[in-house]
C-alpha cells in the first residue's frame, strides 16, 4: 500500500514561537499516524515540522523551489528540486492527499487554494481565515484550534472518503 501524504504549508520563516511550536506538534502528528509529511522543504514552519515529523520517526519530503537539493532544511528525507520557483506550491498541494496551514502569507494562501479546488481536505492553524460563503461547493475547509485538532480533522475525512485520497493506506490513518 502506498503511503498517505499531508502537506504542511506555511511561511519560511516562523510568526514567533508558537508558529514553530505548533509546526513541530503538527510534525509530529502526522508521523504518528503512519502519514508522510510533503512540504516546500526550507525553513520556518517547513523545518519545524520536519524536525517533529523525525523526532517521531517519520519520513519528510521537500519540493523545492530552486535547482539545489542542499537548500533543503536538514530534516528533509527526500530533497526535490523543483527549479520552478512559487510555481512548486502548486506541486505541493497537488502531491498531497490533505493539507494544513499553519500562518503563513500569500505563497500559503495559494496552496490553500489549489488544495480546495482540488477537493482536498485544508485545516489551518493560525492562517488564513476564509469566507466560507466564496468557497467551492463541497470545499473541506476547518479552522483548527491545535495540531491535534488540525490533524482528526484532515485524517477524518481520509477515511470516510478512502477513495478521494489517490491511493493512500487508509488503515494507518487514526
Amino acid at each position: 500500500m502506498r503511503k498517505v501524504l499531508i502537506a504542511v504549508i506555511g511561511g519560511r520563516s516562523c510568526a514567533g514561537a508558537g508558529d514553530e511550536a505548533v509546526a513541530d506538534a503538527v510534525g509530529r502528528e502526522i508521523a504518528r499516524r503512519g502519514a508522510v509529511l510533503v512540504c516546500g522543504g526550507l525553513g520556518g514552519v517547513m523545518q519545524a515540522a520536519c524536525r517533529g515529523a523525525k523526532a517521531e520517526g517519520g519520513l519528510t519530503v521537500g519540493l523545492l523551489p530552486g535547482d539545489d537539493p542542499s537548500d533543503a532544511n536538514h530534516f528533509v528525507d527526500v530533497a526535490i528540486p523543483t527549479g520552478i520557483g512559487y510555481a512548486r506550491n502548486f506541486l505541493v498541494a497537488s502531491a498531497a492527499q490533505g493539507i494544513i496551514a499553519i500562518g503563513g502569507s500569500i505563497g500559503t494562501l495559494s496552496e490553500m487554494s489549489f488544495a480546495l479546488v482540488k477537493g482536498l481536505p485544508v485545516a489551518a492553524i493560525g492562517s488564513w481565515e476564509l469566507d466560507r460563503e466564496r468557497l467551492p461547493d463541497g470545499a473541506l475547509f476547518s479552522a483548527a484550534a491545535n495540531p491535534a485538532e488540525a490533524a482528526d480533522y484532515v485524517f477524518r475525512h481520509l477515511r470516510a472518503h478512502p477513495n478521494n485520497h489517490r491511493g493512500g493506506d487508509t488503515q494507518r490513518c487514526k
